[in-house]
């Protein structure tokens, strides 16, 4: 029986390996090492067991934060009271991954309809599509542009969360920020995957206020277990709980991230208090395509994720993966062939194609084109039994445009939020600062984002003008793919995922939908798997979890087969069949510190 019929199982799928290596990025781009852009820094690997509940659950990267949000849930709070109470307390204890500093992208499930909040962060309106280059035109190396004023984005989730709430909230707003404002005043323990960030960044402790924060007089990092207190972002949120986010956008505060943005000392940014003041979400259709017997609903531009997604499956659909799922001696290789061709193809046409929609619309056929069955069944005829050194854009019927290629390196530095309530109501919500503690500044006791620097540093190519250029009030491209799975046209959700991962978000996101609808594993299992895929570059394989005779058979196949740690940070929730009963079925990421919990 189909694992989203059936109770999931609670044995793990382990799979052995070796290896190493690098990322590769390709197409224009700054000057940056690519040793640099590897995955989000590893803390271990504990394996994880999966959750149960019956009513409500959220699974989260941290348990304090999944604790948080359990408890709204439990007083009676809808999923997006919870997710806000979740996002609050990630904040403070994983802050190199989100905060107050930061945006979101927002799948909400009313148990009917189904609506995208796009909290993504926009340009200064004074921003040019020269923002990250040099007199001459050439863009700066890349993490010149990256610390410091100049890529602060207008941070987005929290006026993101406050529409969310005025529409699905049940609790007051201030009670949401209780839990995270007591653990602020009172500390918390600083974790593995937080002490180990600190001691390996070598750009944090250039900011003053970060420094006399995350580090001793000695300009060593706190250890893991060292009682952390931020008064200073227990104010914020008060203050926010108190007046809404007008306390945010508006006043003081305000001041504070424009000043802080605007006189760096050698990086100075744009942000004007105007941006603040003047930034709105946005709410979209989500986008929604058929695989199978499923519907795989997903967020539109301008993330990419759920598009590339969307075209992974919809080419797969056209091979055999189903039927050479992992096997004892572990993963298939033909079926890692198949996953990372779909890849190199869905990752030309992002490249190509997606950018901020209000400002560079897909012409002709649009998103439809682009996921239309027909072309993605030319698409998957492009795969052959070697190894594509790279795949170039598609030009699906009506869709002509003269669009240079972009191949912006996305960091990985995010989180990603599952929960459902008992109302019927469910949140898939991926949050992020972009780079690990995003661009190293520190304000009021939060980080600001890089984001912008998830523009294209180049602003043109031979081929024309780059739709994910910057340009002023623009919002960048990403890659989060928070996702929803319901069967078929029906309104009976059966899965809710996202992982945090940059630029290797999508192929998380695919292998945990290929595992759980096509191979037929639980949850926890298709979490558990090794990580693979390609970004439209080298063969991408998770070190230490793929096993060298896979990695040898790929070599043959003609992959240039790249190892590095792959850090996903997958938190999902399925309905599965219990003892006749409708459950919920909550997994965490073993490569993170995540868990689940619910009623």
């Amino acid at each position: 029986m189909h694992p989203l019929r059936r109770a999931a199982a609670s044995s793990l799928f382990l799979l052995t390996t070796l290896l190493g290596g690098c990322v590769v990025l390709t197409g224009p781009q700054p000057d940056v090492n690519p040793a640099l852009l590897a995955p989000e820094a590893a803390s271990g690997y504990t394996e994880k067991p999966g959750w149960y509940a019956q009513s409500f659950m959220v699974s989260a990267a941290n348990p304090l934060a999944v604790d948080a949000g359990y408890d709204m849930l439990k007083q009676g709070g809808s999923a997006v009271d919870a997710a806000i109470a979740t996002q609050m307390v990630l904040g403070l204890v994983e802050p190199q991954s989100s905060g107050l500093g930061g945006g979101a992208l927002i799948l909400h499930f009313d148990g009917a309809r189904l609506t995208t909040f796009d909290g993504r962060e926009t340009a200064p309106a004074s921003a040019t599509e020269t923002l990250f280059q040099d007199a001459t035109g050439k863009p700066v190396p890349y993490f010149d542009g990256l610390v410091g004023g100049r890529a602060v984005g207008v941070p987005g989730v929290l006026r993101t969360l406050e529409r969310a709430h005025a529409q699905h909230g049940r609790l007051p707003w201030r009670t949401l920020f209780e839990p995270a404002i007591r653990l602020a005043e009172n500390g918390y323990l600083v974790s593995p995957r937080l002490a180990r960030l600190l001691r390996e960044d070598r750009f944090l402790k250039k900011d003053p206020v970060a420094a006399a924060y995350f580090y001793d007089a000695a300009g060593q990092a706190w250890p893991v277990g060292h009682l952390l207190k931020n008064p200073a972002l227990a104010d914020a949120m008060r203050q926010i709980a108190e007046r809404g986010a007008d306390a945010f956008y508006r006043g003081p505060i305000a001041q504070e991230i424009v000043d802080k943005v605007r006189q760096h000392p050698t990086n100075p940014g744009l942000l004007s208090t105007a941006d603040l003041a003047d930034y709105r979400p946005k709410q979209r259709d989500a986008l929604c395509t058929s695989y199978r017997v499923w519907r795989i609903c997903g967020m539109p531009p301008p993330s990419s994720g759920g598009l590339a997604v969307a075209q992974m499956l919809g080419i797969l659909e056209n091979t055999d993966i189903a039927a050479r799922p992992p096997g004892r001696d572990g993963l298939d290789p033909e079926a890692v062939h198949l996953f990372v061709e779909a890849g190199k193809l869905a990752y030309a046409d992002r490249g190509r194609y997606v950018a901020d929609p209000d400002f560079v619309p897909i012409p002709g056929g649009g998103l439809a084109a682009l996921l239309d069955k027909t072309y993605l069944a030319q698409r998957a005829a492009l795969i052959g039994s070697r190894a594509m050194a790279r795949a170039t854009a598609g030009r699906p019927a009506g869709l002509q445009v003269a669009w240079g290629g972009d191949a912006s390196p996305e960091l990985p530095s995010t989180s990603h939020i599952s929960i459902v309530d008992r109302f019927g109501g469910a949140v898939a919500m991926t949050t992020t600062v972009e780079s690990a503690f995003g661009s190293r500044q520190m304000v009021h006791g939060f980080l600001l984002n890089n984001q912008l620097t998830d523009f294209s540093y180049a602003s043109r190519d031979e081929d024309g003008p780059i739709a994910n250029r910057v340009e002023g009030g623009k919002r960048p491209r990403s890659t989060m793919a928070p996702t929803m799975v319901f069967e078929g046209e029906s309104a009976r959700l059966v899965l809710l995922a996202g992982s945090p991962g940059g630029g290797f978000i999508i192929n998380y996101v695919a292998k945990l939908l290929v595992g759980v609808l096509d191979w037929n594993m639980d949850l926890q299992q298709a979490i558990s798997l090794p990580n693979f895929g390609s970004r439209n570059g080298p063969t991408e394989l998770e070190r230490g979890r793929v096993s060298e005779q896979v990695a040898a058979r790929l070599t043959e196949k003609g992959h240039q087969v790249r190892m590095d740690e792959q850090t996903s940070g997958l938190q999902a929730i399925m309905r599965i069949r219990r003892n006749g009963q409708d459950w919920w079925f909550g997994g965490a990421d073993p490569r993170r510190e995540g868990v689940a919990r619910g009623d």
